[in-house]
């Protein structure tokens, strides 16, 4: 049988089984009819050998040498059902149980078969999408009773899978009330709410419509790759094409990375020099619920729709006006939504580069000036480089540069701030670290043709010829999305006490990845392309021997943060690589700073206890981990608004407590708050920290660093 043979005949088998009403597809008359609108999905030769080629990658160039077997494919299964129906709120019971025949045969088809469960699977789905979106709808014909005493759980992800029919009918009518008693709390008129439902909803079942074929083998292959580490990944050709495009820097947008998760399209991060970075207001995590062109357009509801035409609604001409309606990030279901207008712009590659100030402590009668220089990120400008522009950028020339300015200006100690710092260029990590360290070895790298090689690569100071920039009182503040680069760099610091680290852990991203364009791999006949594959070839390592990766760096001084540590970073993934150790390498450490930093903790701690500031910013991540841990709301319109009230009058409390302990007037309303009235509590805490260290050295007068060599 020819392959289009076979993909033939699997079609009318699926649709004899819809006509069947078999389990897997079906329970009602009513939903035979969803399955047999279902456009009919099949995976073409070009992806069956791309698959084949992936996987063959997996196996001999991942850093793990992963095994494409039984034990993979049941990971997958588990990932991809996650990845379709997180919040479970579309398949059944029956469903999952008759997905469990692919088990242990997803690695089989990868490697050589045809890929057709992985679209029956998808067909199950999406005649399960079709049937909810299509219930949906009949909920629409008339207004719901918002005075009911029932609780909306939004969160399903660890609720067991609907048993019927029924049982999901029941999930979904509270998910419409839902929709709508957000927007009624708006004041919106019954006719608007059915209005802009309906079309979202509609929309949903016309985007459906829309999947083709590499969206699900995009779909399938991304979520393979992601159950063998969080940062190996396949993209689409055309997804290829935005990755380039986004990383390049060259197009006109809002400067944002956007990614879908739930139905809502998530702000994953703010792109420096970017107009939302210039702006402010929008903040990762965020999730966008409408987007609006000009100041006077219309708000298109984006809820459910696909990634890629939420990105071409946002991009635009330069100079002109987008309009984001969004659900501030950890809020739950029926918080008031904000709107954030932003003017497209290029992202501007000289904002992106590290930037200095000084912070004034007065502290014994005295005025200290404690630098402060902004690294966001580990860029260098290769192209000039290779063209022999001896005047090319890096972060380690800004940053040497802005040393010798800040200290012709007479500071008393300096802070890095890497927070959000996601990494960049080895070759930079290595260089700015030699600023602070005497010659001496960075950082380790173990690659997957060395996995089994002791010891490890060394990469050292790549300028030991030169002098430190700097020697005097140092600390790097990081948070939990420093990562990578920012991880090597803050973990040499650490390792040769040459400074306190002072924050949060950070990410916990010690791998090392590598892109492939697999176009290189097969000839082509047509324009489609066959995308590219990233994947985790290497491994970081301190110079101690000690991984980066999923513990990341522990703070010497932990400071207070509204990142969860339990959300984000590496060992959330519950398949991230692990932590691990190799052979320490020889270096030369300072003195341990074990008894200054007990010292500084101790300030610090004391400190704290009387800063309004930082009294403030430990009852806002209090409020915040209570929302984040709601998993319910309540469908009576009265006390979802009574809620909400007491919500903002406790946080105008917060804010009035604040001011009046810092001798400044009350507010009457929230929306009287300047932005200029808050303070920077980690970067203040930090700067009074060094301000320590710089007392302690003016007393002490002992060098910041002596050489001591271990074995």
């Amino acid at each position: 049988m020819t392959v289009s043979e076979h993909r033939r005949t699997r079609g009318l088998a699926i649709a004899l089984l819809a006509l069947l009403s078999l389990p897997a597809l079906s329970n009602t008359p009513g939903e035979v009819s969803a399955a047999a609108e279902t456009q009919f999905l099949f995976a073409e030769q070009r992806h069956e050998n791309i698959a084949e080629l992936v996987a063959q990658f997996i196996q001999k160039s991942h850093y793990n040498h992963v095994a494409v077997n039984d034990e993979l494919s049941s990971k997958v299964l588990d990932f991809y059902i996650e990845n379709l129906d997180r919040n479970r709120m579309y398949l059944l019971a029956s469903d999952i149980e008759y997905f469990e025949r692919y088990r242990y045969q997803l690695d089989d088809i990868v490697k050589s078969k045809p890929l057709d469960p992985v679209y029956e699977i998808f067909e199950v789905y999406q005649t399960r999408v079709r049937e909810r979106l299509n219930f949906a709808l009949t909920q629409l014909e008339s207004e719901p009773d918002y005075n009911s005493d029932a609780d909306y759980q939004f969160d399903r992800s660890e609720e067991p899978w609907a048993e019927n029919t029924a049982a999901l009918d029941a999930i979904w009518k509270q998910r419409v009330v839902n929709d709508a008693l957000s927007m009624a709390l708006e004041d919106e008129p019954w006719e608007k709410i059915q209005e802009v439902l309906g079309k979202r909803y509609t929309g949903f079942l016309k985007r459906l419509d829309q999947v083709n074929n590499d969206d699900v083998f995009e779909r399938f292959m991304n979520t393979f790759a992601h159950a063998v580490d969080p940062h190996s990944s396949y993209l689409s050709p055309r997804n290829a094409d935005e990755y380039r495009i986004a990383m390049s820097l060259s197009y006109v947008g809002i400067g944002a990375t956007l990614q879908t998760e739930d139905d809502y399209v998530r702000i994953v991060n703010i792109i420096r020099g970017g107009p939302a970075d210039f702006d402010g207001q929008l903040k990762r995590d965020d999730r966008i619920t409408a987007v609006s062109q000009g100041l006077e357009g219309e708000f298109v509801d984006v809820i459910g729709w696909r990634l890629v035409d939420v990105v071409d609604l946002i991009r635009g001409p330069k100079e002109t006006v987008v309009r984001l309606q969004i659900i501030p990030a950890n809020s739950i279901p029926g918080t008031p939504k904000e709107i954030v207008t932003l003017t497209r712009g290029a992202v501007k590659l000289e904002e992106q580069a590290a930037k200095s100030d000084i912070i004034k402590v007065p502290r014994e009668g005295r005025e200290w000036s404690i630098g402060v220089i902004e690294v966001p990120g580990f860029y260098r400008d290769y192209r000039a480089l290779t063209n022999g522009d001896a005047d090319y950028t890096s972060v380690t020339r800004d940053v040497k540069r802005l040393i010798g300015e800040l200290e012709d200006q007479g500071i008393d100690g300096l802070v890095i701030d890497m927070r959000g710092n996601g990494g960049g260029h080895l070759t930079e990590a290595t260089a700015l670290s030699g600023l602070f360290i005497d010659n001496g070895p960075i950082v380790q790298l173990r690659n997957s043709i060395d996995v089994k090689r002791s010891p490890p690569q060394r990469l050292d100071d790549p300028d030991p010829v030169a002098r430190v920039a700097y020697n005097g009182p140092l600390a790097v503040l990081v948070d939990r999305f420093s990562a990578s680069a920012s991880e090597i760099f803050a973990g040499a610091i650490q390792d040769y006490a040459r400074g306190v680290i002072i924050g949060q852990q950070t990410f916990g991203k010690g791998t090392v990845q590598n892109l492939y364009s697999l176009d290189q791999y097969f000839r082509r006949d047509d324009d489609k392309g066959f995308g590219q594959l990233t994947l985790t070839i290497g491994k970081y390592y301190r110079v101690t021997g000690e991984s980066t990766q999923h513990r990341g760096v522990l703070p010497d001084i932990t400071l207070p943060s509204n990142i969860d540590v339990e959300l984000v970073g590496e060992s959330a993934r519950e398949n991230a690589l692990p932590w691990d150790t190799v052979q320490s390498t020889r270096f030369s450490a300072g003195s341990p700073l074990d008894s200054t930093i007990q010292y500084l903790t101790s300030n610090y701690v004391e400190r704290s206890k009387d800063d309004p500031n930082y009294q403030y910013q430990m009852d806002r991540i209090e409020a915040g981990k209570r929302i984040r841990d709601q998993k319910t709301v309540s469908l009576n319109i009265e006390t979802r608004r009574q809620t909400r009230e007491k919500e903002l009058a406790d946080a105008l409390e917060r804010e009035n407590e604040r001011r009046m302990a810092l001798g400044m007037e009350p507010l009457e309303s929230l929306d009287d708050l300047d932005e200029d009235d808050f303070i920077d509590v980690q970067l203040d805490q930090a700067a009074k920290i060094v301000t320590d260290m710089a007392a302690m050295r003016q007393v002490d007068k002992t060098p910041a660093q002596t050489a001591q060599v271990l074995p």
